[in-house]
C-alpha cells in the first residue's frame, strides 16, 4: 500500500489502525435501530416518500425498507456503494464501476461504466502527486511504498463512492480513485465535472518517525489525493463533496485532515468551506444550507460551523447520511454490526 490510500475499498484497513486509538462513543442521542446487522453501510438514501435504501457494499447487498417492511433490491456478486432515491423505486445506484439505473417495477439497467472512462481519460493525470520540491539527495533516501521521493501524476484509478441526481436528470457521481467528479448524462454520456486537487501536508518529525522518513523531509510538502467520499446538491445550487484526504488523518500525526468544498457544477471551480474532519466518509445538506458530516474516525456527526466541524452526536464508526424532511438519518458500525438511525437535528 503507498501513502497516497486513493480508494474507498483501504477505509477498513485504516479503521484498523486509527480505530484501535480511539474510544467508540455512545450513541444516546440517536433513535433505536431502523435497521441493524447490516454489512459496511457505506451508501445511504431516503427516498421522498420515506423509503430507505442502504448499499451494504462488501456484501454486494442493496436493501430497502418501505413501511417498516424490509427487502433487498439487488443481490450479486461485486460492491454496491453509492445509492440516490427519486420517489419511490427510482433508483441509481454504483455497482463496481457501473452507474445502474432501477425503475420502480425492478428493471434495471447500466448508465455508462465509469472505469471505461477513466481508463480512456484518466482526468487527474495532470495532477502532481507525492513529494514536491525534494532535492535528488533526499528523494533518493525515500522509501518506494510512499511513491519515491518524485512528484507522481494521477493514475488509472476509479472507485466510483457516492452518487447524486441533478435537476436536468444527469447524474454526478464522486470517484474516489478518480479523484474526480464526473457528470453522466440520462443516454449515458460520461464527461469530468471537475479534477479535485491534490490535499497538501506538510510532514512534521512525528510523521517521519511513523512512516520511517528521512529526515530531510520533515517541513517538506507532499501532495495527498482528494479522495471525494460523498456529493450532495445544496439549496444555492453548488455541489458539496467531502474528502478523505488519502494518506493517514485522525488520530495519526498529521492530525484529522478530512475537508468539505464547495464545486459550481456549471464551471467546476472549487471552494473550500471546512476541514479539521477526522474521516470526513458523508454529507447531508438540510434546505437551510446546514452541513453535517459523518466523521468516521471521530466516532461522531458534526455540523458545519466556522469553517470546522462542531459534534452534534457521538456513535461508533458513522460512515453515511442523509436529510429527509427534518430528520438525519445514520449509518454507522463499518466493521460491524451495522445500523441505520435517526437523528433530529
Amino acid at each position: 500500500m503507498r501513502f497516497r490510500t486513493s480508494r474507498l475499498t483501504l477505509v477498513v484497513g485504516l479503521m484498523t489502525v486509527l480505530l484501535s486509538l480511539a474510544v467508540p462513543a455512545n450513541a444516546d442521542e440517536a433513535s433505536d435501530p431502523i435497521l441493524d446487522d447490516l454489512v459496511t453501510p457505506l451508501g445511504l438514501a431516503v427516498g421522498n416518500e420515506g423509503s430507505i435504501y442502504v448499499a451494504q457494499s462488501f456484501a454486494g447487498t442493496l436493501t430497502q425498507v418501505r413501511k417498516g417492511t424490509e427487502s433487498n433490491l439487488f443481490e450479486g456478486a461485486g460492491v454496491v456503494t453509492g445509492v440516490e432515491a427519486n420517489g419511490r423505486g427510482n433508483l441509481t445506484y454504483l455497482l463496481n464501476a457501473e452507474v445502474v439505473v432501477r425503475t420502480p417495477n425492478g428493471k434495471t439497467r447500466t448508465l455508462a461504466n465509469l472505469f471505461d472512462y477513466e481508463a480512456a481519460n484518466n482526468p487527474d493525470e495532470s495532477n502532481s502527486y507525492g513529494f514536491q520540491g525534494l532535492s535528488d539527495e533526499c528523494a533518493a533516501q525515500v522509501p518506494d511504498f510512499v511513491g519515491g521521493g518524485y512528484p507522481f501524476p494521477g493514475i488509472v484509478d476509479s472507485n466510483p463512492y457516492a452518487v447524486e441526481l441533478m435537476p436536468d436528470g444527469d447524474r454526478v457521481v464522486a470517484d474516489a480513485g478518480g479523484n474526480t467528479l464526473v457528470r453522466v448524462a440520462s443516454d449515458g454520456a460520461v464527461s469530468t465535472l471537475a479534477v479535485l486537487p491534490p490535499r497538501p501536508a506538510t510532514i512534521n518529525a512525528a510523521t517521519a518517525g511513523a512512516f520511517g522518513l528521512p529526515p530531510c523531509t520533515i517541513g517538506e510538502t507532499f501532495n495527498f489525493d482528494f479522495v471525494p467520499t460523498d456529493v450532495e446538491l445544496g439549496p444555492d445550487g453548488m455541489l458539496y463533496v467531502t474528502s478523505l484526504p488519502g494518506g493517514p488523518e485522525g488520530e495519526s500525526p498529521l492530525g484529522p485532515r478530512g475537508a468539505v468544498f464547495k464545486v459550481n457544477p456549471s464551471t467546476g471551480a472549487i471552494t473550500e468551506v471546512a476541514t479539521g474532519f477526522a474521516g470526513a466518509t458523508d454529507l447531508a445538506v438540510t434546505k437551510n444550507g446546514t452541513i453535517y458530516v459523518t466523521e468516521l474516525f471521530g466516532n461522531q456527526v458534526s455540523m458545519v460551523s466556522g469553517g470546522g466541524p462542531v459534534p452534534v452526536a457521538s456513535m461508533a464508526e458513522p460512515v453515511a447520511i442523509e436529510y429527509a424532511k427534518g430528520t438525519l438519518y445514520v449509518a454507522s458500525g463499518v466493521e460491524g454490526p451495522g445500523q441505520v438511525v435517526a437523528l433530529m437535528p
